[in-house]
């Protein structure tokens, strides 16, 4: 196993918490202090949260979670609209980075190891022009519920959410095949015109939307500048 080591010891480690525990010091004041940056801090006042001054004892082996935890950790994050910070307050993650190490891991189709087994994610697979289009429908008909599509249509989430996002960018043409003109030709000849008008109508609906949602956001600044 690989160790940890620190310059600074519990007893520091709790003074630094305790400090900012009593609101009269701020983050900033205590981090220079102890030399030490605010994320360090903030890790340090989350461990001592949840589990008191033992989780401010220097660990001497990297924590081991368990692969369904690691999943929903993910899952709040990119579904759910948790900030890096609470799904490491929710999960007893020990930092941010070791979070982001995840959710990279997740969106890459790839699978989370812990000692027992796997958890069970998708891997992405080959699709067609016409596939990967309603495929995109379908996520976007579901408010971007990327875990229904997967279920659905057996991919990954790194296809599915790449997919979403090209279409919203460039529309159906970042849907097509790139690896050669026969591929593609082949592809939007499987698209029928129907097909074709749903996706334009969506595409103007979305739009539509953005431009709603832009109105509102531009009235309520105008009038907040009349308010000065």
């Amino acid at each position: 196993m690989s160790k940890r080591t620190t310059k600074h010891t519990i007893e520091e480690r709790y003074d630094a918490v305790t400090k900012y525990l009593s609101g009269l010091y701020s983050r900033i004041t205590i981090s220079k202090e102890y030399g030490i940056d605010e994320n360090t801090l903030a890790n340090w006042i989350r461990k001592y949260k949840a589990n008191g001054i033992d989780g401010l004892k220097e660990s001497r082996t990297w924590k081991r979670y368990p692969a369904d935890l690691k999943l929903n950790a993910v899952l709040d994050y990119l579904e759910n609209g948790y900030s890096l910070r609470k799904c490491c307050d929710k999960y007893n993650i020990s930092s941010r980075e070791v979070l982001r190490q995840w959710i990279r891991l997740y969106t890459s189709g790839k699978s989370f190891k812990t000692t027992g087994g796997h958890a069970n994610m998708k891997h992405g697979r080959k699709t067609t022009f016409k596939e990967r289009l309603e495929i995109v429908q379908y996520a976007l008909a579901h408010d971007k519920d990327y875990q229904k599509a997967i279920d659905k249509y057996k991919i990954s989430y790194s296809q599915v959410y790449s997919w979403v996002r090209k279409f919203e960018k460039d529309g159906e043409v970042a849907l097509q095949d790139k690896r050669g003109k026969t591929v593609k030709d082949r592809e939007f000849e499987t698209l029928s015109e129907t097909e074709r008008l749903k996706l334009e109508i969506l595409r103007l609906k979305e739009r539509n939307e953005y431009l709603e949602t832009e109105n509102v956001i531009l009235k309520k600044l105008d009038e907040i500048e009349r308010r000065r």
